[in-house]
């Protein structure tokens, strides 16, 4: 277990953490500090951008936030006159679908800008 650390003069150094003992670990525990704030930061911001889907060359369009709630639904009336209602079903689901992966999409491509491309597990 031990067979990566050396322990010196009462100082705790880690392999592959720059040998800068505890003050190198203090460094990345302060970086990691640093990126959890950025993160947190952004999904706040990102839960109050608005992302548009839409489906049917646009008969339905959607609107969601961030937080993935449905802000808005528009049908054009002319979808109506159809009378159609599996394929209105149809048109709405895919339209929230196309905002939601908008949303899921550029939260994932900020977030990218964060973590350096990391896949962090939990996060978008």
């Amino acid at each position: 277990m031990f067979n990566d650390c050396d322990l010196k003069n009462k100082e705790f150094t880690m392999k592959g953490f720059g040998g800068g003992g505890l003050g190198g670990m203090a460094n990345l525990m302060k970086q990691a500090n640093q990126m959890q704030m950025k993160m947190k930061k952004l999904q706040e911001e990102l839960a109050t951008r608005e992302f548009t889907g839409t489906s049917g060359g646009g008969a339905v369009t959607a609107k969601v936030n961030g937080d993935n709630k449905v802000l808005a639904l528009t049908i054009n009336p002319e979808v109506m006159k159809a009378g159609d209602v599996e394929m209105l079903q149809d048109l709405v689901t895919s339209a929230v679908n196309d905002a939601l992966k908008t949303a899921k999409d550029e939260s994932s491509k900020e977030m990218s800008k964060i973590t350096g491309g990391m896949n962090i597990p939990g996060m978008f």
